[in-house]
């Protein structure tokens, strides 16, 4: 983990407990090792998460999905910036890098990004 935090992929402005257990902790280390870092270093630039994990709580409060992959740590939504460099870090995700789910947010307000530990990674790529 070299260029984000257990902290930051956690951090919710809910005020709700967002504590990762032993296996979302795991797959969140292995969201940055596989796929945060690596984007980051190609990126070359700061790369900010607007919302890694996400406890259930926080997940209801927030209107996200009952089988989110933010509840199994796996998922973030991150941002490079403005709408035409997240489209480019969109294309570089796409074309570089393995991935579960890539999901253009609102014409690239922000980027939704998951991997997983565990399985196969579907490379399923959405705009929403």
């Amino acid at each position: 983990m070299k260029h984000f935090t257990l902290k930051e992929l956690t951090v919710t402005d809910t005020g709700m407990p967002n504590r990762p257990g032993t296996e979302e902790e795991k797959n969140l280390i292995n969201l940055v090792d596989r796929l945060l870092d690596p984007v980051r270093e190609q990126w070359g630039r700061p790369i900010r998460v607007n919302s890694g994990y996400r406890s259930i709580s926080v997940n209801l409060a927030v209107g996200g999905a009952t089988t989110s992959q933010h509840l199994r740590g796996e998922a973030a939504d991150i941002t490079a910036g403005s709408k035409e460099n997240n489209q480019k870090l969109f294309k570089i995700i796409a074309e570089g890098h393995v991935f579960d789910q890539l999901i253009d947010e609102s014409e690239y307000t922000w980027i939704h990004v998951s991997i997983k530990r565990n399985g196969v990674n579907r490379k399923q790529i959405l705009h929403l």
